[in-house]
Formats: structure tokens, sequence, C-alpha cells
């Protein structure tokens, strides 16, 4: 069932039963009352990640105090997407790009990656959670990814499950297509990984095409910067392999 976007759409800690108010956060206040200008009554689509989406029905108990009163589930919890998505750190305003549209297009699970050329770092993970939760407002998903602290490529690498191929976009490619590539992968269990602006090392490139569980792809003939190479890729998986079949 798709989301309903012609509705304000917030992310709750609590858990959410029908009967039981929530009250707003003070970052949720602000924005329906102040910035929104929502009254008594009117209604928003609150969700958790755990309870599914529910229809919302705002009271204020006092002048400074808004509660969300649950009336009726609109979308039950969906399965939680298992696609994993690892990506070297960018710098802080790209890297805010590149995770809203991690979520947007269906990762599961973010793992930022330290790599030889990698160029930014994770400053801060509250931030990088933060940034998840918003773009999941926004785009209708109810299960949020988990965000993993970074790790580098080798302990991933040395310590990665056997079940879960890793398809990583290799610039050093001589092909174009990835599709023929993608098509002949038979694991239901995938990750991602994207590297940094200034690319994978040769000896990170060698390491993983030696790696059995790793299948390198292609992304075109063009050389793509690394956020956009992430919607990419995401993109030809969830149409190829993944959630869009």
């Amino acid at each position: 069932m798709r989301a309903n976007f012609r509705m304000q759409r917030l992310f709750v800690e609590n858990d959410i039963t029908s009967g039981t108010a929530i009250e707003a956060t003070s970052e949720q206040f602000n924005y329906l009352v102040n910035v929104l200008r929502m009254v008594a009554d009117a209604e928003v689509l609150i969700f958790n990640g755990r309870d599914g989406e529910w229809r919302a029905r705002l009271t204020f108990p006092s002048r400074k105090k808004l509660l969300l009163e649950p009336v009726e589930q609109t979308r039950p919890q969906p399965q939680a997407s298992d696609l994993h998505y690892l990506f070297a750190p960018l710098k802080t305003g790209r890297l805010d790009y590149l995770v809203q549209k991690a979520v947007e297009m269906g990762a599961g699970l973010l793992q930022p990656v330290m790599t030889q050329h990698v160029q930014g770092k994770i400053n801060s993970m509250d931030r990088l959670a933060a940034n998840v939760i918003e773009a999941a407002e926004q785009c209708g998903i109810l299960s949020i990814p988990e965000v993993t602290p970074p790790k580098k490529l080798g302990e991933l690498l040395e310590n990665w499950p056997a079940d879960r191929r890793i398809i990583f976009c290799d610039e050093g490619d001589q092909g174009q297509n990835p599709l023929p590539i993608l098509s002949a992968i038979k694991e239901t269990k995938l990750a991602l990984l994207v590297g940094p602006e200034g690319g994978f090392s040769d000896e990170e490139r060698q390491v993983l095409r030696s790696l059995p569980f790793v299948t390198a792809i292609p992304l075109g003939p063009r050389i793509l910067r690394a956020d956009t190479a992430a919607v990419a890729a995401l993109t030809v998986i969830q149409a190829s392999i993944g959630d869009w079949q």
C-alpha cells in the first residue's frame, strides 16, 4: 500500500496503540503549530518503524503541550528491506544527500566504510540517524534503516558473511552495462558498495575482485560522482534484482 502524501508524516519513538496519546516533541510542536499552523482536531500520520502507520488527531491539553492521539492504523508494518548500503563518507553536504537518497531507494542498513582515498568522515552518528528519519518521513517509508558505526574496508571484508553478496561499483571496469552481470546473481541477500570521490585504490580493487562473495559492476560510459553513482547503482539493482520486481 502506497503512502498518503497529502498528510504530514511524523516519526515517533513511542509505541503506537489506539487510545494511547503520544506527547509531541518540542521540535514537532514548533513545526506543526508555529510553521504549519495546525489546530486542534487536525490530523497527521505517525509511525515508529514497528507498529505500522497511524492516523493521529492533534489535541492541546495546554497552550504549550501537544498530544498525538492515534485514531486508526492506515498501513500495517511491512517487512524491512534487506539491502545493505556500504559507502565511503563524503563531505558533509553531499553526505546528507547521499544518506537521504539511499533511504528513498530502499536501503535497509547503512554502513559507512573507510577506504584508502576517503575524503569525508562521520562527525555525528546522530546527524546520520536524523537524516535517515527525515528521509523516511518524506518518502513514506515505514521501516527505519539501521545505521552502523564506520568500519575500515579491510575489517569489513574480513568478517563479511559469505551468504551476502557485495556488489561494488568499479570505476575501472572496462564494460558499460551492469544489467547482464546483475541478472546472473542468484543470492537474495545483497549489499552495495560505493567508493569515495577519489575511487578505490588499485590494491582495494584487487582485493575486492579476488573475493568469491564480491561482484564488480560498471555504471555506464561516463565517470559519475560518488553520490550520483550511489543513486544510479541503487536504481539498477532495485530494478533488475531488487524490490521493483
